[in-house]
């Protein structure tokens, strides 16, 4: 795309989750749309209301033939927005305004945190190709995975996440650790065969920002045409904390033995018990499920020159309170 101007103007539909965040997105609604509209951005926009309301009202923009949807709020969000689109066969760009508790997804593409330099982004109008995953007949653009860890993310109040933000992520995991144990599952995928053992949980990255930490999966890329997969072997409570802590410090973990790491562009998990997936922090059913890697399904407006103002936090942790 070119740069916006007064004789450059396209047409953007923001959609947009009242509550993501800390609900600043609400709070400064006019300003944003005053300051994309100056940047030629002429933008209207569709606030949520429901769970699943904003995969609607995604796909509603791409048959209105606007030239960009812009995702306002956090990871899930934008997961809604990418199931939107990704169905059909022609899809205006996807800008992000990354206003939610952890942004994984902006946090890996040099997305600013700050509205007023997100909107600046937008205005500019730098693209660059990604890949989608495909979890059974649902989308995902970060990560997808199962096991007890994972189901934390959409086991937490929004309210919870709206007061403290990612501290709330902690807090659930400290109640939660002592119920954590290992299940039964059969992982296939052509380079690895089959690996039927208990694990704790399964990991599927197509971006290198987990959970808001660049060191699970760090070379990760959506670009790449391939999933990192990584799964984590049965283990006992303290070395499970031993690597939890590992992770807590931006440590790199891949080499340890209870780890499994390989890259695929096609994977099917299934279990005899009840597994629940999480797909982008929010729910995704249950096993079995075939992961499909859809390569540069999406065209997404990124830094041009890959910055983030995440990343001044250091190389590990990509995140402060």
């Amino acid at each position: 795309m070119k740069r916006g101007s007064l004789v450059d103007t396209i047409r953007a539909r923001l959609i947009y989750n009242p509550t993501s965040g800390r609900e600043e997105v609400k709070r400064k609604l006019g300003a944003i749309l005053q300051r994309l509209e100056r940047g030629g951005v002429e933008t209207s926009c569709h606030a949520t209301e429901n769970k699943g309301d904003a995969i609607q009202a995604a796909s509603d923009a791409v048959e209105r033939g606007f030239d960009m949807i812009i995702s306002a709020g956090g990871d899930g969000t934008l997961n809604e927005v990418v199931n939107g689109m990704s169905v059909h066969e022609r899809r205006p760009a996807l800008g992000i305004l990354p206003l939610g508790t952890t942004n994984d997804f902006a946090r890996a593409h040099g997305i600013p945190r700050k509205w007023e330099n997100a909107c600046d982004l937008l205005t500019r109008r730098h693209t660059t190709p990604v890949d989608v995953g495909q979890a059974n007949d649902r989308y995902f653009i970060n990560i997808a995975g199962g096991g007890t860890l994972t189901e934390l993310t959409y086991d937490i109040p929004s309210k919870l996440k709206t007061m403290v933000g990612q501290l709330a992520y902690y807090m659930k995991g400290l109640e939660s650790i002592t119920r954590l144990h290992p299940t039964q599952m059969r992982i296939s995928a052509e380079e690895i065969g089959v690996l039927d053992e208990e694990f704790m949980l399964f990991l599927i990255a197509n971006s290198n920002s987990i959970g808001g930490f660049d060191r699970l999966a760090p070379n990760a890329s959506t670009n790449d045409g391939v999933f990192d997969v990584l799964a984590l072997r049965k283990c006992s409570l303290p070395e499970f904390i031993r690597i939890a802590t590992l992770v807590m410090r931006g440590e790199p973990v891949l080499n340890d033995p209870h780890f499994i790491h390989f890259q695929t562009n096609h994977i099917s998990v299934e279990s005899d018990h009840r597994v629940q997936l999480n797909v982008d922090g929010e729910f995704g059913g249950t096993l079995p499920c075939t992961f499909n890697l859809l390569p540069a399904h999406l065209n997404v407006v990124v830094d041009e020159h890959g910055e983030s103002s995440y990343r001044k936090n250091g190389p590990g942790r990509a995140f402060s309170l």
